[in-house]
This record gives C-alpha cells, structure tokens and sequence, in this order.
C-alpha cells in the first residue's frame, strides 16, 4: 500500500477509533522481523515501546536503496512501523535524509490524534532512519 491510499482510506473513517484499528491492522501484515535482529543493537532509542529496526540494499531502478523491516512489542507501535516503512522503505539514503514527513503525518491525522508519547516514538523511528541513512550516505556505501 501508497501512503495516498492509506490517506485516502483514513478519509473514509469518521472515527479515531477505526483509524487505530486500521493502523494495528497494518501492523499485522509487517514482514516478520527475524529474532536475531531483537537486540540492543537494533533497538531504537526514545520508544516507550521496545522497538527494532534494520535494513538490507536492494535494487531499484538501477539504484541502491533501503529496505527497512522493523517490529515493536506493542501493536499501534507496529502500526507506525508499517506507515514509516511505506514513508522511507525503498528509498535512496539521499530521498531518506532529505524527506520530511510532516505533512504526511498531519494529513493522516497522526500530528494530532497520538499520545505525546508515542508521537516521540514516531519521531525516534524517524531520527533512526535518518540516521541509518546519513550513516550510510558518509559511507558512500
């Protein structure tokens, strides 16, 4: 799924209530996260929840990109998992760094409608990635 069609169908939903059903149920269908990869190493700093994080290089387009696979003990933690995967997976470390999702956020109601704990969780997913990429694109890896 696009993040437009996941905007699309929050739409359609009068409630937050079946928006944090659809985003649990997004986490439901996450690529499972091999329990090698739960381990301090790969626990991403600032989440209430415990949450994993690690990404492997694939080809796109003739380019290098990020595939991340993440996962959290917490099921609305998976469900932000899946938004970010579908905000920064595939992607080039340069499109990572340089993307702000902000306005994808607010127009998925998320600036709003999230605990203020897990709305630093999102944003610690978020510095996560960016870092992995800014890691990656020093490397020039």
């Amino acid at each position: 799924m696009e993040i437009d069609q996941l905007i699309s169908i929050f739409e359609l939903f009068d409630s937050w209530e079946d928006r944090y059903r659809q985003i649990i149920d997004l986490g439901k269908k996450l690529e499972p996260l091999d329990e090698g990869f739960k381990i301090a190493e790969f626990k991403v700093h600032g989440c209430t929840s415990q949450v994993w994080l690690t990404f492997r290089f694939e080809e796109k387009d003739g380019q290098r990109v990020m595939h991340f696979t993440a996962d959290s003990d917490a099921h609305i933690v998976r469900g932000l998992i899946a938004i970010l995967l579908m905000l920064f997976s595939m992607k080039t470390p340069k499109e990572i760094i340089d993307f702000d999702p902000a306005e994808s956020f607010a127009r998925l109601g998320l600036d709003k409608h999230l605990s203020p704990m897990r709305s630093n969780g999102l944003h610690s997913m978020v510095k996560r990635m960016k870092d992995l990429a800014s890691s990656v694109e020093t490397q020039g890896n």
